[in-house]
């Protein structure tokens, strides 16, 4: 007759069991949701610098105007007894640039097209958000390129070998489409290695198109910067101590326009990466000669010098593992199709010896791609383009399944 008590008292023991373990597991949930929320709330806070003025961009994005000493690079321990007079860099003979950094700057980016900009003695830079670190796998890695070798495919010219001290290119302004993980973008590398790929120096400028670090698909002017070939340091843009942003009118991460149209309007910029004698420090210009900060000599070790390969040209990251990605890479149309259909880089110089100085044509380029029938390049010359390359393709396609 004791059978169904033991019954019953077994039903509300395992009952019990049960809804404790249930318990347990929303406990632990929201535990482990409380402590990203806390890492994501430090993490912002080290990102983002107390503004002076916060300006709200029609795309969405908020500008913060941070006072110039308080931007990351200033972080850093060589920098932070840094005099607030900055001082300009020398030029490369044959490049001109006006000695007032802050004006003639064109409307190329949402933020400022109703006149909005940063008070003097400030600089824009876009706030990190919430939402922007949710998005990312790993968070201690936010700002930074993924150190996985595999993924990336390239459409690129380059020249080595000799001691370069800067680069020159008009870049094409296009917005490819992009898988969701995936980013596209045109650039110029300016590298210096010796050893292999773990003590690569590089610092690089242009533009890029990246849905899960910005939030959607404009393309963005962008900087990044590296002295162990992408492992520990660097970051994008202002994500870390290290480049110097100098200009209130222009925001690093924020979007460009307006953007070239197939068959239609063709829109490039021009950007200027050169190393100052005086100071040792990596310059970069972009728009109508406009200054718009340095890389610090003291970030790099082969970098302190010179370089030794320059690169132009087109980059996607595929992490498609069951065949290829659909991401387009500049126009998303094949080089063959040529003007107003296929991107371009033209007037490609390079700044040839600290010595003389001076910006020269580049003569010796070679190419490389990874998949041709995905994204190719075709190099030309002549004319008012000067050296120029299409370059780009769709992704995915009959020919890269």
């Amino acid at each position: 007759m004791a059978r169904p008590s033991i019954h019953i008292s077994i039903f509300f023991v395992v009952s019990f069991l049960y809804v404790t373990s249930i318990l347990s597991r929303a406990i632990t949930n929201q535990t482990a949701e409380l402590d990203k929320l806390s890492r994501i709330r430090a993490q912002l806070k080290k990102i983002n610098k107390p503004s002076v003025k916060t300006i709200k961009s029609p795309d969405g994005d908020i500008i913060d105007c941070v006072l110039f000493h308080d931007q990351p690079a200033f972080d850093l321990p060589e920098l932070k007894d840094q005099k607030t007079t900055l001082e300009l860099p020398e030029l490369p003979m044959g490049y001109n640039i006006s000695e007032d950094t802050t004006t003639g700057v064109e409307n190329f980016q949402l933020w400022s097209d109703s006149g909005e900009e940063c008070p003097e003695g400030t600089i824009p830079i876009l706030r990190t958000t919430e939402q922007d670190l949710l998005r990312v796998s790993n968070m201690t890695r936010f700002g930074k390129k993924d150190i996985v070798k595999t993924g990336h495919e390239y459409a690129i010219a380059y020249t080595s070998g000799d001691q370069y001290y800067g680069a020159k290119a008009n870049i094409n302004i296009w917005a490819p489409k992009t898988e969701q993980f995936d980013f596209s973008l045109a650039q110029i590398w300016v590298l210096s290695t010796m050893n292999g790929f773990d003590d690569l120096n590089s610092v690089e400028a242009g533009w890029q198109v990246y849905p899960n670090s910005y939030g959607d698909s404009n393309p963005r002017l962008f900087t990044y910067w590296t002295r162990d070939g992408y492992q520990s340091t660097g970051c994008y843009n202002l994500l870390c101590a290290g480049f110097v942003h100098v200009n209130k009118r222009v925001a690093l991460g924020a979007a460009i326009t307006p953007i070239s149209s197939y068959n239609g309007k063709q829109f490039d910029m021009h950007f200027v990466i050169w190393k100052d004698p005086r100071s040792g420090n990596w310059w970069l210009s972009i728009g109508s000669r406009i200054l718009i900060g340095y890389w610090p000599s003291s970030l790099f070790t082969r970098l302190k010098d010179h370089a030794n390969l320059i690169e132009f040209g087109g980059e996607i990251v595929n992490f498609k593992v069951d065949g290829h990605t659909t991401t387009q890479m500049g126009s998303g149309h094949f080089p063959g199709e040529g003007f107003k259909k296929s991107a371009y880089l033209r007037n490609l110089y390079f700044v040839n010896s600290i010595n003389q100085y001076v910006l020269i044509p580049v003569s010796n380029l070679q190419t490389h791609v990874d998949h041709p029938n995905c994204y190719d390049i075709k190099l030309l010359s002549g004319g008012v383009y000067g050296t120029h390359f299409y370059y780009g393709g769709p992704g995915k396609n009959p020919k890269c399944p």
